[in-house]
């Protein structure tokens, strides 16, 4: 029992070290904590008697972890993020669960978020978490249950359920295009283009497409869509973005084609839950309700 209970420390020793930890300092910490300088020192000091390890190097400017305290820091940030995620689901929500989901932030933001109303009112026993996620990331170690994600369905150790595929269009503000002489695609290749840095190659695919060879010049890169729509709605140049993401500006007249045919993306967004969290009741209701949503759209089934 009382080996057990070493390797136990007191949880409020546990919140001071990590704040500590991740601000270098221990006013800093004090203040967040609002406690005395003095109190998160001496709970500092209770773990290194605790475990008989130094946990920081302190000297008259800085304190730094050690070796040993970078290494028990990070256990204990993940720790405490299991007990915060846990005491939020346990109070939120006593019967069904969480669902801890990644997001993209545009897809997310037009087209998702406008839908999820009717998943609350069809299942107010489920509570959603959203977390942005771009890219590939580890679902143990962000605690996340699922993620709406774009590219290939070639995620390791999980299931990729298709949800719909993705037609891109080149597209410019009516002010650029007034000012430009295009009238064909291959004027395009002439004009500033935009580029998004998750998918470096999408204008070479669109122009392999149109039977043209892609221009090699240099061009501005962004790294989200609602960044690089609003650069080319401000006349920085051309642009090469999914349908569904720009409806509403397209509507408004903010954006309009340039000559040159759509393009179906070799890409699609895919709902990726990883094998241990098949059997999770939220994952599940969230995949069919997802999955009955898509298919009211008859735009999205044509792709």
């Amino acid at each position: 029992m009382n080996v057990q209970r070493r390797l136990l420390p007191n949880i409020s020793a546990l919140a001071a070290f990590e704040a500590v930890a991740r601000l270098g300092s221990f006013t800093a910490a004090a203040r967040e904590l609002a406690l005395t300088q003095g109190a998160v020192s001496r709970q500092i000091g209770l773990l290194e008697e605790q475990f008989g390890r130094r946990l920081f190097d302190r000297d008259s400017r800085n304190v730094r972890l050690s070796t040993a305290g970078e290494i028990y820091a990070e256990a204990v940030r993940s720790a405490l993020g299991q007990l915060r995620d846990a005491a939020l689901g346990l109070m939120s929500n006593r019967h069904s669960g969480v669902l801890n989901l990644a997001i993209l932030p545009t897809f997310g933001t037009r087209w998702l978020m406008p839908l999820i109303p009717d998943f609350v009112a069809r299942h107010p026993d489920v509570t959603i978490n959203f977390a942005t996620r771009i890219g590939r990331f580890d679902f143990a170690r962000e605690r996340l249950d699922a993620a709406i994600h774009h590219g290939m369905p070639d995620w390791p150790d999980a299931d990729c359920t298709l949800l719909m595929r993705e037609t891109v269009m080149p597209v410019v503000s009516p002010e650029f295009l007034a000012t430009r002489d295009v009238a064909t695609p291959a004027d395009i290749s002439r004009l500033p283009l935009l580029h998004m840095a998750t998918r470096p190659g999408a204008w070479n695919e669109w122009f392999e497409e149109q039977g043209l060879e892609a221009p090699t010049g240099p061009g501005m890169q962004f790294e989200q869509f609602g960044t690089v729509a609003q650069a080319c709605m401000a006349g920085l140049g051309v642009a090469l973005l999914p349908e569904i993401l720009i409806a509403g500006e397209l509507q408004r007249g903010q954006l309009v084609p340039t000559p040159g045919n759509p393009m179906q993306s070799r890409s699609a967004y895919y709902l990726v839950v990883p094998h241990d969290k098949r059997g999770h009741p939220p994952v599940a209701s969230f995949r069919d309700w997802l999955l009955g949503q898509i298919s009211k759209e008859p735009a999205i089934l044509a792709w």
